[in-house]
């Protein structure tokens, strides 16, 4: 038996919280579902395998238990229940009764027994900061992350812990982000991992727009972040990362300042003529206080000046135009420094104030001569 009452609105998001981390398909049906835990309140988790995430939320419980419930039917019974307190009854059989107002509900569940466990993460080292530095440090990386399975150390983002605070870093093999924030304290000294990229957009969504702190703890194969009431909790990626601050050239001779908004406008227009089928590189040149834009495929030619500080001296240089718009978007200023040295040299794009806090390479397409 099993038995517990729980506002409506609260077990509701703690469905949703934990959903995150469900198989959407799987051959063990169990993960398919959620793990609900009664005790003194009630922890719903998540697992398919690489993540686990962990919830709880406070309940009136009478009689404490494990079941394991279909997370899509679970969710979709609570989120169509009037906004009240719902009584959830489990017997031996594994046959549950929801009710909320007027609405009741039987479904079957599952055993407990037939749920892997979550692994465990001993503390060797850890780390807090701030739910809104973190959710925004993600934010400002992650989309550099490398989708190609063939390097699956680069399908994460490297952290870097140690007095001069945290560096997060994602590489594509066409790009490079790198994100640093400073840290009030840190305990049991430097250290560094690399966290997969799709468990970090999932500690992204379970950060609030808060002050309060979100506490990163690494063990010996995995990694906990703490965020309010939630856990999640993913494996380490193993591997050499780049060696990312010997790949960034910094003596570059051109140095242009641009309006970032201007700028994602340019690229936005002369993008119209790009697609799927018809790729082609933005080319760019750089002169005295404008850079000349244009991309030309079968769909038509388009050309744009978006007005510069700084001389390019005429410094010709293809990007692909994805790449560009997502780095001035994610920059997190309104005016950028774009570094250059040539043609076929990566492109360097900082804020012009706090430069120390992001930088993002781009690497240039080659362009066939003009026609």
């Amino acid at each position: 038996m099993m038995k517990f009452s729980c506002e409506k609105v609260l077990l509701q998001n703690a469905i949703a919280v934990a959903s995150r981390a469900v198989a959407p398909k799987s051959s063990i049906p169990a993960l398919e579902g959620l793990l609900l835990h009664a005790d003194s309140e009630l922890t719903v988790s998540g697992y398919d395998m690489k993540t686990g995430i962990r919830t709880r939320v406070s309940a009136d419980v009478t009689e404490g238990g494990d079941i394991v419930l279909n997370a899509r039917l679970f969710g979709d019974i609570i989120r169509r229940m009037p906004d009240d307190v719902v009584t959830f009854t489990a017997d031996d059989k594994l046959m549950v009764h929801l009710s909320c107002g007027d609405a009741d509900f039987d479904i079957l569940g599952l055993s407990a027994a037939d749920y892997p466990d979550l692994p465990e993460v001993e503390d060797e080292y850890s780390v807090s900061i701030q739910q809104k530095v973190l959710r925004a440090m993600i934010e400002e990386v992650a989309f550099a992350v490398s989708t190609n399975e063939s390097r699956p150390v680069h399908t994460g983002a490297l952290f870097e812990i140690s007095d001069a605070g945290l560096t997060m870093v994602a590489v594509d093999g066409f790009r490079l982000a790198v994100r640093r924030e400073p840290l009030e304290k840190i305990e049991g000294g430097a250290f560094s991992f690399v966290a997969p990229g799709a468990a970090l957009n999932e500690v992204k969504g379970i950060c609030g727009d808060t002050e309060d702190l979100a506490a990163v703890t690494l063990g010996k194969r995995h990694i906990l972040f703490e965020v309010g009431s939630t856990e999640l909790i993913c494996r380490r990626l193993e591997g050499e990362f780049l060696d990312y601050k010997n790949a960034i050239p910094r003596k570059n001779p051109i140095t242009v300042i641009a309006d970032t908004k201007a700028l994602i406008n340019s690229i936005d227009r002369v993008s119209v003529v790009i697609s799927e089928k018809l790729k082609s590189p933005v080319r760019c040149v750089f002169d005295h206080d404008k850079v000349y834009l244009s991309a030309k495929t079968g769909n038509g030619e388009a050309k744009d000046v978006c007005r510069l500080a700084g001389d390019g001296n005429g410094l010709e240089i293809g990007f692909n135009n994805r790449y560009l718009m997502e780095a001035l978007r994610y920059a997190p200023a309104d005016t950028v420094k774009i570094e250059l040295n040539t043609g076929v040299s990566p492109a360097i794009i900082v804020p012009t104030e706090g430069e120390e806090n992001f930088l993002y390479m781009v690497l240039p397409v080659r362009l066939k001569s003009a026609e």
